[in-house]
This record gives C-alpha cells, structure tokens and sequence, in this order.
C-alpha cells in the first residue's frame, strides 16, 4: 500500500519519527517527509542520510500555513508531533493545548484540504483518566481525531489513531535516566518500587501504526496488548544487565504521575474489539440526541474491567533483561559499558595475583 507513496512524519526528528524513517528509508516509497521546528536534528538528519528520498520541511503544527505547505503532494500523515513532557506540560499547560490539540486540527484540515488519503494520529496512555495536563491534552487529541473523521468524506480519507504505553529508551524516558545514572555511579531514583509501566519498543509502536493504517476505518483507535513491568524490578533488571552495584533510591511518585498507567477505559473495554494483538476501539457513532447520553443507559459498561499496566502480563526481572536486551540501544550502551569496564576489571585481577604471589 505504500509503494510509490509520499509520506509525511510529523515531528519527524523526534524518538518515533526516525523510527518510521529507518523503516520506510530502503523500501519502495518515493518520498519521505520530514516535518518539525527543530532545525539542528534535522540538519544532523540530514548529513547522516544524505538520501535524495527524505525532504525536510521546517514549520510548526501550530502554525496552518506551514503545516499546509508541507501537505501538498502528500498520500500518508503520521502525525507524532506533540509535546510529551509531563512536567513541562504541567507548568505550561497552554503550550500543550496549542501544540496537542490545535496542533493536531491544523494537521487534520490540512490533510483534508489536500487530499491525504489516510492520517494517524499517535496518542498515548496518559489520554486515559487524565490526570496531568499532558495526558488531557493527548486526550482532547484523541477527540479531535474522532470528531474530523465523522465529519470528513470517508471515501477520501481516513483518519484513525493509535495509543500506546511507555516507549522503551525513548527521549526524556527512565530507561535513559537509569543507564546515564548507573554509568556515573549516581543511585538509581525510583519513585515508587510498585509503580507499573506498560513496556513497548520502538518498533513495536511502528509496527502498531501500520497495523491501524492496514486495518483502520475512519474515527479507530487501536491499541496494543503489551506485557509491564515495576519501576522496581525494571531498576533492577539494567543493575544486573550492567552488572553494576549502586543504590536504588526511593524518592516517591512525582507530581502528575500514576501508580498505574491504563490504556483502555472501561467504558472502551465494552465495545472494544479483540484483534488477538491489538483492540481495536471503534468510535462513538451516536449523534447530537441528548436522549442517547443522558436517558438510556448501557449494562455492560458496568461489567467490563479497564486494561492497566497493573492487570496486563507482569514480566519478572529474567523477562525485563530478555526485553531489554531487544533494544539496539541497550545493547550499544552495554558495549560501551563493558569496553570502558574491561581495564578496570584487569588492574583488579592483576592485583589479586600480585597479592596472591
């Protein structure tokens, strides 16, 4: 479906956009769209590359014009732009409205405008039970998404989405943060030993948007069944794969965190269709009858249970390492770990045997 296609990527520089690159780069599309405000990465993409096939398109979802110039010619729409920090989010709160959700309508009415045949919207599982400004963006997002498709002609465009937990060793994630303090010999900061989180890689949330642009039809979200982990257990598994001995500090749960992510709503768990790997949730297709909301009622709402990193598969720290070690960067970082290791590691053993002699 993507062959002789142009694709655009939407906040294309960041974790998830240059997965979609690496993807798409040797394949049969005939060009790749690159569009974010982040000028340097993009000159860094750039020189790396050095592929006619990737176009680089500097502009902002913020700003209609230049999200309509980078449109034009365009088949495909990955839409990854967005702020994703939560503290960020938290202290400046409009910023996430202006990038997340009015972002996210200038994307859309341009896609629309100019004849895109599918978009996906990338959301996340913060959407669900908002409790910080980041997750309530996403999930204002998420309704934006669902209004344009009911509005827009479903036989020129689809417009779905797909939500997805925590991305492994994605930008400003913990996995970072735990390697980075193990390799400076700093404690392991946990906020909370029992704190859940979904574990999902990289090319397992490429391999779910291609999922939804296969299978979607206009207004979908779809989501992955992924396995979770402890905070605890995950600070564990990198201290063994590195083999290292700091501290694990307990520093309690920051604000705007949850002790449990969720990736469907109760509510969506009652209408959600089991594609084996993946729910599909379909949208909500009841129009503007207040009767429909406020006077009928639905019993299996009250039956179904919400999908949370507290009830999914629990991986052990065995199945954390073995999960771990799937991802180029950790095993990078341990080679480098080992290589810096290996010196100190001899003088040890040289000093032994001085002693022994």
């Amino acid at each position: 479906m993507f062959t002789g296609k142009c694709l655009l990527i939407t906040g294309g520089t960041g974790s998830f956009g240059n997965a979609v690159l690496k993807r798409f780069l040797h394949t049969d599309v005939c060009e790749i769209r690159i569009f974010s405000r982040d000028e340097k990465k993009q000159d860094d993409m750039r020189k790396a590359l050095k592929n006619p096939k990737v176009k680089f398109f500097i502009g902002d979802v913020r700003d209609y014009n230049s999200v309509a110039t980078a449109m034009v010619g365009v088949d495909y729409v990955f839409h990854a732009a967005a702020l994703k920090q939560v503290p960020s989010c938290e202290f400046f709160p409009m910023e996430a409205v202006k990038t997340n959700i009015m972002g996210t309508e200038n994307v859309l009415n341009a896609a629309i405008e100019h004849g895109v045949k599918k978009v996906i919207c990338l959301s996340t599982d913060k959407a669900v039970y908002p409790i910080n400004a980041m997750g309530m963006s996403k999930a204002l997002m998420e309704k934006v998404m669902v209004a344009k498709s009911r509005v827009a002609d479903p036989n020129k465009i689809t417009i779905c989405g797909t939500r997805y937990g925590n991305v492994m060793a994605s930008r400003g994630s913990v996995i970072p943060l735990f390697v980075e303090q193990i390799k400076t010999g700093q404690p392991l900061t946990v906020t909370d030993p029992a704190m859940t989180r979904f574990l999902m890689s990289l090319e397992e949330a490429v391999e779910l948007v291609l999922f939804a642009f296969e299978h979607a039809t206009p207004g979908d979200i779809f989501v992955q069944k992924a396995p979770a982990a402890t905070i605890g257990d995950l600070a564990q598994a990198l201290k063994e794969l590195f083999q290292a001995d700091n501290e694990i500090k307990i520093i309690g749960t920051r604000h705007g965190e949850k002790l449990h992510e969720t990736l469907l709503t109760r509510e969506e768990m009652a209408y959600a269709e089991d594609l084996g790997r993946y729910y599909r949730i379909p949208p909500d297709d009841r129009d503007l009858n207040y009767d429909k909301y406020f006077v009928k009622g639905e019993e299996k709402i009250s039956r179904a249970r919400e999908y949370t990193s507290e009830n999914t598969e629990r991986l052990n720290v065995n199945q954390i390492k073995e999960k771990l070690l799937t991802l180029e960067y950790i095993r990078q970082e341990l080679e480098e770990w080992r290589l810096k290791s290996q010196p100190r590691r001899l003088q040890r053993i040289k000093a032994v045997r001085s002693i022994d002699l």
